[in-house]
């Protein structure tokens, strides 16, 4: 019985109808990098959608293999820095970390530094380097702040650097000065708990309106 049920899982992964949209030799070379991605313990959803993407786009076949292959190697990768219980947000979290030039050693320190999901952590470190801060910065900022920090403050203090950059701030100097000032803490109207001080932009004095975080 058990075994029934873990074929009829294997087929599901395999026989994705949505893989439909794919020629017959793309959803082939996708079909058989998810099936070994799923009987790797590797979540799938994320590669079907990155081969629905490309078929949205109007990719070619060979380009959407070659994405969904990479993605797949990629999310091996983090699971093996992020641990095995690592929630599939948290992958693709680590995956754009990845990607932005973070070692796997920084994912594994983040693993060990911050208690709790690391799916914002992993994300702000990757819009910091989008934003310009090099990538050693960046990490260095977030393991800075991960191990007291939450969510809300590492958003707050990803807007602070992308304000000061904005301003005129050197990106690496920016989030060098907001950990440094604790810009990464609640916001001071926050009275549920006790907040670190949010220093005022170091480089301008003009109002700029921060961002919408991008969650």
């Amino acid at each position: 019985m058990m075994l029934a049920a873990l074929l009829l899982v294997t087929q599901v992964a395999v026989q994705d109808p949505r893989l439909e949209r794919l020629d017959p030799d793309t959803r082939a070379s996708v079909t058989a990098i998810v099936d070994s991605a799923h009987g790797a313990g590797l979540p799938t959803e994320p590669l079907v959608q990155r081969a629905l993407e490309g078929a949205t786009k109007g990719a070619a076949g060979a380009r959407i293999v070659t994405a969904v292959r990479r993605l797949a190697g990629d999310l091996g990768t983090a699971r093996s820095a992020l641990g095995a219980r690592a929630a599939t947000s948290e992958l693709e979290a680590g995956v754009a970390a990845l990607r932005a030039g973070a070692s796997t050693q920084v994912l594994a320190n983040l693993r060990t530094a911050r208690r709790g999901p690391l799916t914002m952590a992993l994300s702000v470190l990757a819009d910091l380097v989008a934003s310009g801060v090099p990538a050693d910065s960046a990490a260095a900022a977030v393991l800075a702040l991960a191990p007291n920090a939450r969510d809300a403050d590492l958003v707050d203090f990803r807007r602070a650097v992308e304000r000061d950059i904005a301003l005129g701030a050197p990106p690496a100097a920016a989030a060098s000065v907001r950990v440094n000032a604790g810009a990464g803490a609640r916001s001071p109207t926050d009275k549920s708990a006790p907040h670190l001080k949010v220093a005022s932009p170091p480089y301008a004095t003009t109002a700029f309106s921060p961002r919408v975080p991008r969650r």
